[in-house]
């Protein structure tokens, strides 16, 4: 009973930070079950059954708030079901943690790159480029249904990562795709996993508390992303990933817990000043844009 507590609380951090970032509960609740001697299998089918429910909750609440660009949603949703469903159905066949590192390391420079964007802004605001194109979302679509599938998580990190850096939609706007179009996704992985492990093999109490934690935190998540300024999310999502691909990073190279430790420290600090500076800019720009114009200062034409 204390461990499905646990687990429930764990289901509303990650719930809280993926609804408010875009990611990182498939990540953080398969951590947690693996930690607890889950087979990965059997962990990533009870966060995948838990998403069908914390998705939908999260997708609703971003769809009242504005946060969901449906025609993103809608070309991402099959290629994504898809790329989890093959994913779920081979994972016992497939190593996920060698490649793990490889796909680490394209986030993180992705991640760099999200950072950077935003925080070159000065006081300027950010502005956005079209939608992104179906030729540009699809293979996005399968590539992170089936990462997500086979580790656990990774719809979030991919789709959120390469959405941001793209710089075609606002990141509200991302984030609220993504978790929505996360709903089809955990649909996807969890038939997989259905057909590949049966019903016995699937931790269905694991699956229940994550459920119940997560569908609390959806709404409040939803609401987050609809206050927080576009370059502080941006900023916030790019360090989130940095931190996370940099620890997988230095794991897979063999580096000591220690280590590890102190380099996640330090990107920590950095994080959290990057955030500071992003909040500050944020707040030159709305005092510039709040100041009233001298009349001096028109040009009659």
């Amino acid at each position: 009973m204390r461990k499905l507590i646990v687990l429930a609380v764990v289901g509303l951090l990650a719930q809280l930070i993926d609804g408010s970032l875009g990611m990182a509960y498939g990540v953080t609740s398969s951590t947690l079950l693996l930690a607890a001697g889950v087979a990965p299998a059997a962990a990533s089918a009870a966060v995948h059954f838990s998403e069908i429910g914390t998705s939908l909750v999260s997708g609703i609440s971003h769809h009242k708030l504005g946060n969901v660009d449906w025609r993103t949603v809608s070309i991402l949703a099959l290629p994504g079901f898809a790329g989890a469903f093959a994913g779920a159905t081979f994972l016992a066949n497939i190593d996920g943690a060698t490649a793990k590192p490889w796909v680490a390391g394209i986030l993180l420079g992705l991640g760099i790159y999200v950072i950077w964007r935003f925080l070159v802004l000065g006081g300027r605001r950010p502005t956005f480029k079209a939608r992104p194109s179906a030729a540009f979302l699809a293979p996005m679509g399968v590539v992170g249904g089936a990462l997500d599938a086979i580790g656990g998580g990774g719809w979030g990190p991919v789709g959120t990562t390469t959405l941001l850096s793209s710089g075609r939609l606002e990141p509200r706007k991302v984030i609220g795709s993504i978790d929505t179009s996360e709903f089809v996704v955990a649909v996807g992985g969890s038939l997989g996993f259905i057909l590949a492990l049966g019903s016995q093999g699937i931790e269905w109490g694991y699956a229940a508390a994550l459920l119940a934690g997560g569908v609390i935190a959806a709404p409040i998540a939803a609401w987050l992303v609809k206050k927080l300024a576009a370059r502080v999310l941006g900023v916030a999502a790019g360090g989130l990933i940095v931190l996370t691909n940099t620890k997988t990073i230095a794991e897979a190279l063999g580096a000591s817990g220690t280590q590890v430790l102190a380099l996640a420290a330090v990107l920590f600090v950095l994080w959290v000043s990057g955030i500071v500076w992003a909040v500050k800019q944020e707040r030159r720009s709305r005092e510039v844009a709040a100041t009233p114009v001298d009349d001096g200062d028109l040009v009659a034409i």
